[in-house]
């Protein structure tokens, strides 16, 4: 459904999330470690998220990356989905056809359209929030 950009570039929005709502700035090191992604790789998602302006970056010393408490709660999953992989979750072919309409559907076009719409829904509606405070509690995971 997702890159593999997207699903590393989710998990660390989360974290950062999740250790901001302690006031806390959380480095790269700790952010690749934590959602077990290759470091090269979360510092390249990072610097995507960051240009977005999802998550901000702070340098120096003391310096990482942070999310406000006000922002976590207007930074939906939709957001950070086209930040990183653009509309095509939202707009795209089940089958990954260039050409999928209702005037020219592909074989599972109407039955993938519906579950599309609510994926978008649920992306639309998901705040970082939500999903941080999951973490915070102990009551979700980002790795196993």
């Amino acid at each position: 459904m997702f890159s593999k950009t997207c699903e590393y570039g989710i998990r660390a929005t989360i974290f950062i999330a999740s250790q901001s709502y302690q006031n806390n700035r959380v480095g790269l090191k700790d952010i690749a470690k934590k959602i077990d992604s290759p470091e090269a790789f979360t510092a390249k998602i990072l610097q995507i998220l960051s240009k977005s302006s999802i998550i901000n970056s702070v340098k120096g010393v003391g310096g990482g990356f942070e999310i406000s408490k006000l922002a976590m709660k207007e930074i939906t999953l939709a957001q950070i989905v086209t930040a990183l992989d653009g509309d095509r979750v939202f707009t795209g072919c089940g089958l990954g056809l260039d050409s999928c309409s209702e005037d020219h559907p592909c074989p599972v076009h109407d039955k993938f359209k519906a579950i599309r719409n609510e994926l978008a829904f649920m992306l639309e509606n998901t705040n970082l929030e939500e999903l941080a405070l999951g973490i915070k509690s102990g009551e979700t995971f980002l790795r196993y």
